[in-house]
């Protein structure tokens, strides 16, 4: 999801350690380091990494760098193939059939357990194969002098993919902004307690 939409989700996140001036200087090596890698010729399910918030394809930072004036922007972009179900037990099951009849001429009438696995194992493969990975990208402002990166979505996997990547990137972690949070960063610690003990408000 674009940071320019005219609405979004996003999560707000702070670093939890302080982060060197010169590992500041390093990101955009960091995010060439750690980038996307095109699956389009492969029959990988999944491949996620950084990429140019203006440019998706743009992988080596060629259009525009990631420095925008104080703030680094750059994206995570996860392409990933998805067999419908329908498609899948379709040629599984013509699989199945021409190893049964192929076991009959043999003297059998079945097909062992492990020989199934083996045959979806190889059907998935087959499929993923001809089947185009679905894009999907979203942005990534860091501000480092207010400690604050925003990622456009809420979605709890993409969110928890994000932080692992960062971390393995740049050996820093996040912490989620959420509002017990943002409530912590303004009264300090020592209103922990207070703030473990309130109620939410039902409205409706």
């Amino acid at each position: 999801m674009s940071i320019l939409s005219a609405s979004l989700g996003l999560t707000r996140y702070r670093i939890i350690e302080e982060v060197p001036k010169d590992l500041l200087q390093q990101v955009p090596e960091k995010l060439q380091q750690f980038c996307f890698v095109d699956i389009d010729a492969t029959a990988d399910e999944r491949s996620f990494g950084w990429t140019n918030m203006d440019d998706m394809l743009d992988m080596n930072w060629t259009q525009s760098p990631p420095e925008k004036a104080e703030y680094f922007t750059f994206g995570l972009r996860l392409d990933t193939r998805r067999i419908p179900p329908a498609v899948l037990k379709k040629h599984y099951t013509i699989a199945l059939n021409k190893e049964l009849a192929h076991n009959k001429e043999q003297g059998k009438n079945f097909v062992s357990r492990d020989r199934k696995k083996e045959l979806k194992e190889q059907v998935t493969l087959r499929l993923r194969a001809r089947t185009f990975p679905i894009p999907a990208m979203f942005d990534i402002i860091w501000n480092p002098s207010a400690n604050r990166i925003y990622l456009t979505t809420t979605n709890a996997k993409v969110c928890a993919l994000f932080e692992d990547h960062f971390a393995i990137t740049f050996d820093l972690h996040l912490e989620p902004l959420t509002p017990f949070f943002m409530a912590m960063d303004v009264l300090g610690e020592e209103a922990a307690p207070k703030l473990e003990d309130l109620d939410p408000t039902i409205f409706v």
